[in-house]
C-alpha cells in the first residue's frame, strides 16, 4: 500500500491556555523527493461534516471552533451550508479573494455565521473590502523572524477581529504574542511541557491511583480495593458519580464503592482510572496535555479495531493515554514505569514505540505534526487514509464529549 494523505489536527489556543478549538488539515503525504499527493479541502470538509453530523457520534462542539482550509472551490460550491456555520472558521488566503465572485460569496457565508480567517496578508493590509468579512486574522510566526513579524502585528492590531499567531515554536514565543495581543495561538510549543509546569512525579491523589490499578491488575478481592478507594472521598465521589451519570442508563442509584465496582467490571474500572490519572494535573499547560492524552489514547484504540483482537483494544487506549505521563509528572518515561506496572508490550510501546502497539501509538502521534509520516505509517500498518483520518476526528469528537 502506497503511502497516503491523513488528516492532523493542531489545537488552537486563548491566551488563557484554553483550547478554543482545533485546525484540520491535511499532512501531505510524498510520492517521491520531488512530488507530493496534493488532497482537496473540499474532500475534508466532506469527510468532517459527515461525523458532524452524524447521530450516534453526537459530536458537542459548544462554543468550540474548528479551523478548516478554504480553497475557492470549497468556498463558491454549496457543501457548507451541511455545516454548523457558528463552529466553523475558513481559512482562506487573501490572494484568493480578488475575484468578486469569491469576495460575494464570502460575504454570504459570514452572514450565515460562518467565521473567515485571513491568512497571507503581506503587501495588502489597506484592503478594506476585503477585511469587512473577516472575523479572524492570521500571522504566521517564526523564531528568526519575530520582530519583522511583531512589526506586521502593529498594521492589524486596530482591526476589530480575532488576531491568530500560527506557528509558534516555544512557550517563550506563546507569551511573546499573548503580551503583542493575540487573542489565539497555534503552534509545536504545545507538544512539549511548559518549563513552569510545576509537576515533578506523582501526586498524593496518583499514587493512590497508582496503587489501584496495580491491585486491579492483580485481580485483588473487591473487598481489598474498597477501602483503598475509600482514601481518597474525591476519587470515591467522582467513581460514585460516574456509575450513576445518564449514559450508564441503571434502573437504580448505586450508593456503596463495593457495589459500584462490581457493576463496572474491573477492565471498564481499570480504564476508567488511566483516565483519571493522566488527567489529575493542575496547571493549565497540563491540561491540554491531559486532552492530547485522551484523544492519543481513544485514536489508539480506535486504529487497533481493524487490526487486532478486541481484548486488546483496552491496552491500547491505556498505552496512548499513558504516553505524555512523563511530560504531564515531570519524570522521564523510564521512571513513569518503575512506578506503573504495565504489560511488557504497552511498556515497549511507551519506551521504543515498539511492539505489537508501537506503530499504533507512533501513527495516533504522527497525526498530530503537519510534517510528520502518518501516511508511511499508516501504510505499513495496511490501513485506509479515509479510515484513520474518520477515527481520528471521532477521538477528538469523543474526547471534546467527556465530561472531564
Amino acid at each position: 500500500m502506497s503511502e497516503m494523505n491523513v488528516v492532523v489536527r493542531e489545537p488552537v489556543l486563548d491566551a488563557q491556555q484554553s483550547i478554543r478549538g482545533y485546525s484540520l488539515v491535511w499532512q501531505q503525504a510524498e510520492i517521491d523527493a520531488c512530488r507530493s499527493v496534493v488532497e482537496s479541502p473540499e474532500k475534508l470538509a466532506c469527510l468532517l461534516v459527515g461525523i458532524i453530523n452524524d447521530e450516534q457520534v453526537n459530536w458537542r462542539l459548544g462554543d468550540q471552533k474548528l479551523f478548516l482550509e478554504a480553497a475557492p472551490a470549497l468556498i463558491l460550491s454549496d457543501d457548507l451550508h451541511a455545516f454548523p456555520a457558528e463552529n466553523i472558521v475558513l481559512c482562506v488566503n487573501a490572494g484568493d479573494c480578488n475575484e468578486a465572485a469569491i469576495l460575494a460569496a464570502l460575504k454570504a457565508l459570514r452572514e450565515l455565521g460562518f467565521g473567515i480567517s485571513l491568512r497571507g496578508l503581506e503587501g495588502i493590509v489597506a484592503d478594506k473590502a476585503l477585511f469587512s468579512v473577516a472575523t479572524h486574522v492570521e500571522l504566521s510566526f517564526s523564531e528568526a523572524d519575530f520582530a519583522v513579524q511583531a512589526r506586521q502585528y502593529a498594521l492589524i492590531k486596530h482591526l476589530p477581529v480575532i488576531k491568530v499567531a500560527r506557528n509558534i515554536s516555544s512557550w517563550q514565543d506563546y507569551d511573546a504574542c499573548v503580551l503583542l495581543g493575540f487573542d489565539f495561538l497555534a503552534g509545536s510549543f504545545q507538544s512539549i511541557s511548559r518549563p513552569d509546569n510545576g509537576s515533578k512525579g506523582l501526586n498524593t491523589s496518583q499514587v493512590l491511583v497508582v496503587q489501584l490499578l496495580e491491585m486491579i491488575r492483580k485481580n485483588a478481592d473487591v473487598r481489598q480495593i474498597e477501602p483503598v478507594l475509600k482514601r481518597d472521598p474525591v476519587i470515591s465521589y467522582k467513581l460514585l458519580r460516574y456509575i450513576n451519570s445518564a449514559g450508564f442508563g441503571l434502573g437504580c442509584e448505586i450508593e456503596s464503592l463495593r457495589h459500584a465496582i462490581q457493576v463496572l467490571g474491573y477492565t471498564p474500572l481499570y480504564r476508567w482510572l488511566s483516565v483519571l490519572l493522566a488527567t489529575a494535573g493542575a496547571s493549565k499547560s497540563a491540561r491540554l496535555l491531559m486532552r492530547t492524552a485522551l484523544i492519543r489514547g481513544r485514536f489508539t484504540e480506535l486504529l487497533g479495531e481493524t487490526c487486532l483482537p478486541k481484548s486488546e483494544l483496552d491496552n491500547l487506549f491505556v498505552a496512548g493515554l499513558f504516553s505524555l505521563l512523563d511530560q504531564l509528572l515531570g519524570i522521564s518515561m523510564a521512571e513513569v514505569l518503575d512506578k506503573i506496572q504495565l504489560p511488557e508490550a504497552m511498556s515497549q510501546a511507551l519506551l521504543a514505540r515498539e511492539g505489537i502497539y508501537g506503530d499504533f501509538l507512533a501513527l495516533a502521534e504522527a497525526c498530530e505534526r503537519s510534517n510528520g509520516c502518518a501516511g508511511r505509517l499508516a501504510a505499513t500498518l495496511q490501513l485506509d487514509a479515509e479510515q484513520v483520518s474518520q477515527k481520528h476526528l471521532l477521538a477528538i469528537a469523543w474526547a471534546n464529549n467527556l465530561d472531564l
